[in-house]
């Protein structure tokens, strides 16, 4: 049998088709490693060069900025673990370099990442639905307490619409965090990245307030201290400065320096080795040394706090015996006589009963309840504090100071809202419990246990004063609201690659 071959007629290629396939063979395959590439950048260099010369340095700084920040948004695109990391950075340096006087929005530079961030987690799902990676009690707690907070637009009792949207930015923009975080942190590895992000900027923390305490302030933090006297009152306590270092003012200051430290006692839960227990250790005890400069009385109680919190959770003898040497030691440090202001003011935070801005505090609240009953819904974000003074100067909640997240929560939001951030609260803090004990691989559960930790702190630390409004405490209390649904999601995992 003969085999006949009958020729196909192909159609030749345009010359238009051949030249882009030529290009994109250059640019795609090659990556401008050739002769064309090589014309591609001496021409723009050229140009470069040519705008310099002729319009001046700044035009040079703007080219360079465009470069950067075009490299920079292309990363965050399409690389989601350069985008967190960038993103917790940010987010523990933004008031420090604000201080610095750095002119440019950082605050709308991390919520334009949040978008981006936002936007890519809505493009692979249309690629791969994992919609159940952002399911689940504390998923829908989270959702609902961020929806309401944007329906308190509409609130009809607040005087200013701007002071909400300054207010939104803080509370359900970072919120939405929660869910990046949860869908693109998928391995223990990159677990570890970020927890030593954390801990290094910690640390770094603590040590540059233990400069401010014995060496004394830089010229724009002395700068910064004198601007107000407002500032001045409240920093500038019995003759001896409160220290902030580098985050916006004292309190920020202590809830993160505790909230290092309870992550660390949760760490060093796991099976680790000898030299990284005693860095744990050193670290650990060096946030908690330093963040008693800060003067916050309201974080100071809370190591003991969280002692007992890991006493009933995995309670054992030897945990038994270090709560009670950690009582004895703290118990002693209360009473011992002193005349170091850091020491009396530690002290102070356990006898609030003869504290007068304590009894200052009980009598603001006294006063605001009738307005809070008879408003359900409150009196709208932001009406309060700071921005209460700044967009709605004269109204009745302008001048009150709220002094305590949940109440603050309570005369913004109104009572429902108090109720739906309580029950948030309660399912991310009865999800980490949970979660603690279905989790089998002791790493992944000592990480659990650290996040449970730092969400019961801030709990903890919102009654006497406002934990959650300012940055890095809001980004960092949804990072840890995520590794306690992460951790158990790659244990479960591994699990079934096992069983498989």
């Amino acid at each position: 049998m003969l085999n006949i071959n009958i020729p196909v007629n192909q159609e030749t290629p345009s010359k238009w088709e051949t030249f882009v396939g030529t290009i994109r063979r250059w640019v795609l395959y090659e990556k401008l490693l050739n002769p064309f590439g090589f014309i591609v950048f001496t021409t723009v260099c050229s140009l470069f060069a040519v705008l310099i010369a002729l319009k001046g340095f700044i035009v040079g700084v703007l080219i360079i900025a465009a470069l950067v920040g075009s490299v920079i948004f292309y990363c965050l695109c399409t690389n989601p673990e350069f985008g967190i990391i960038s993103y917790l950075t940010l987010a523990y340096a933004i008031m420090f370099l604000l201080r610095l006087g750095i002119s440019f929005p950082l605050g709308t530079l991390m919520d334009g990442m949040l978008v981006i961030f936002l936007i890519n987690f809505f493009v692979q799902q249309k690629k791969k639905k994992r919609w159940d990676l952002v399911s689940g009690p504390m998923s829908q707690a989270i959702m609902v307490w961020i929806i309401y907070n944007i329906l308190e637009v509409g609130n009809p009792s607040a005087d200013s619409r701007t002071a909400w949207i300054y207010t939104i930015r803080t509370i359900s923009l970072v919120a939405i965090g929660y869910y990046i975080f949860i869908y693109n942190i998928r391995t223990k590895v990159f677990i570890k990245t970020i927890i030593g992000v954390w801990l290094f900027f910690s640390v770094f923390a603590a040590w540059y307030a233990f400069k401010q305490e014995f060496f004394g302030f830089f010229q724009f933090e002395e700068d910064y201290l004198h601007s107000s006297s407002d500032i001045m009152m409240l920093l500038f306590i019995a003759g001896h400065w409160r220290k902030f270092s580098i985050f916006s003012d004292p309190v920020t200051f202590a809830y993160n320096m505790v909230a290092a430290a309870v992550l660390c006692i949760g760490l060093l839960t796991g099976p680790i080795s000898v030299k990284r227990r005693i860095w744990l250790t050193l670290f650990m005890f060096s946030c908690i040394f330093n963040m008693i400069f800060s003067g916050t009385r309201g974080a100071f109680p809370l190591i003991p706090v969280v002692l007992v919190l890991y006493a009933i959770i995995k309670f054992s003898k030897k945990i038994l015996i270090a709560s009670i040497i950690a009582a004895v030691f703290i118990v002693g440090l209360i009473f011992v006589p002193t005349s170091n202001q850091n020491i009396l003011r530690f002290q102070s935070a356990f006898r609030p009963n003869d504290d007068a801005s304590y009894k200052v505090r009980k009598i603001n609240q006294a006063r605001i309840k009738p307005f809070i009953w008879s408003h359900p819904i409150g009196g709208g974000l932001g009406s309060t504090g700071e921005w209460g003074k700044k967009f709605s100067p004269g109204s009745y909640l302008s001048n009150f100071p709220p002094d305590s997240g949940y109440v603050r929560t309570t005369v913004e939001a109104g009572p429902i809202g108090l109720l739906i951030f309580v029950i948030m609260m309660f399912v991310i803090l009865k999800t980490g419990i949970n979660n603690y004990y279905k989790i089998k691989d002791p790493e992944l559960k000592s990480i659990c246990l650290g996040a449970t930790f730092v969400i019961f702190i801030f709990n903890i630390g919102n009654f006497p004063q406002e934990a959650l409004v300012q940055y890095p405490s809001n980004v960092y209390f949804y990072l840890s609201s995520a590794l306690i649904v992460v951790t158990r999601k790659i244990d479960e995992e591994q699990n079934r690659v096992i069983y498989e």
